[in-house]
């Protein structure tokens, strides 16, 4: 059984038991989270798809880590024949969800 459920303006494929990491969201570390927005649930074969979210259908999920960082992306500009260089690097923070069950 899976899901695609929208968390934080990006979807994400689901299952009970996997760790997913999604942009920061605003939870302590062990608290527990649902989301209400499913916009698909897959039962062993029977699909359910939402106009545009499931009605009644919940993904329940815990927080296990709120302070991740990303890989850091390296921004590089250059203009060429003029000397002009400049490195930026960022590193997102994220939060590590474990999906408890699909409901």
């Amino acid at each position: 059984m899976y899901a695609i459920v929208d968390i934080a303006g990006q979807q994400f494929k689901v299952e009970a038991g996997k760790e997913i990491f999604v942009n920061r969201l605003a939870a302590e570390k062990g608290a527990a989270v649902e989301f209400n927005t499913v916009l698909l649930v897959d039962a062993e074969g029977a699909v359910k798809v939402g106009a545009p979210y499931v009605e009644g259908a919940v993904v329940k999920a815990t927080v296990l880590d709120d302070t991740c960082k990303a890989d850091k992306v390296l921004v590089f500009k250059k203009k060429r024949r003029k000397g002009y260089q400049k490195l930026n690097g960022h590193r997102q923070y994220l939060t590590k969800l474990q999906i408890v069950e699909i409901a």
